[in-house]
């Protein structure tokens, strides 16, 4: 007897991922490329110094590492980094500009970080319980009507962030990130997520 295929989605507006954002606005990090910045959080000047290449290098693999932890294990011993509580971690070594540059913005980024986790939180609470499940089965259905078969087993995480522009992004091999106002529009992000899921399932 063959076993029923599982799918696995987790949706969050993850504490620690906002303050990687965060943090990347402040330094002035342009990478991932296609990232738009987050609402309500001063954009860098255009005239301010930019980001070096050994800061944004390393604020991408501490970015790797802070999405998908299981998929990007670090080389070396992580260690806290101070006035962050235990929300971010960089490798012991070859991470010291990185450290260095974040520390001045340790504050602002907790601050944002937990407003913006709460505001997702009282969202949902806001809604009835089964909306989140309903709007991926229902994608989930709609993928298996169209291609004939019954989706195969598979995992997603659904980071839901506070994005000044509207849409979804792939951010790890599991993970995309959707901007939360989309993830509200039932129809829109019902419209969205279905190709993620016709990628995975």
């Amino acid at each position: 007897m063959s076993e029923k295929p599982q799918w696995l989605i987790r949706e969050d507006a993850g504490v620690p991922v906002l303050v990687a954002l965060a943090l990347r606005q402040a330094l002035g990090i342009r990478a991932p490329a296609d990232l738009p910045s987050l609402r309500d959080l001063p954009v860098r000047a255009p005239d301010a110094v930019e980001a070096t290449p050994e800061i944004e290098a390393q604020w991408l693999d501490y970015w790797d590492m802070t999405v998908e932890p299981r998929a990007h294990p670090s080389g070396v011993p992580l260690e806290l980094v101070d006035g962050f509580d235990t929300l971010v971690a960089l490798p012991a070594t070859g991470a010291e500009e990185l450290a260095a540059a974040i520390a001045p913005h340790a504050a602002s980024a907790l601050q944002y970080a937990r407003a913006a986790h709460d505001r997702y939180v009282s969202s949902v609470k806001s809604h009835t319980g089964g909306d989140s499940y309903r709007a991926y089965a229902s994608a989930i259905a709609e993928f298996e009507r169209e291609v004939g078969r019954r989706a195969h087993s598979f995992e997603l995480n659904v980071q839901v962030l506070p994005f000044s522009q509207r849409g979804i992004w792939w951010v790890g091999a599991l993970t995309v990130a959707v901007t939360d106002g989309l993830r509200r529009d039932i129809v829109a992000f019902d419209g969205a997520i279905r190709p993620v899921i016709g990628e995975l399932a």
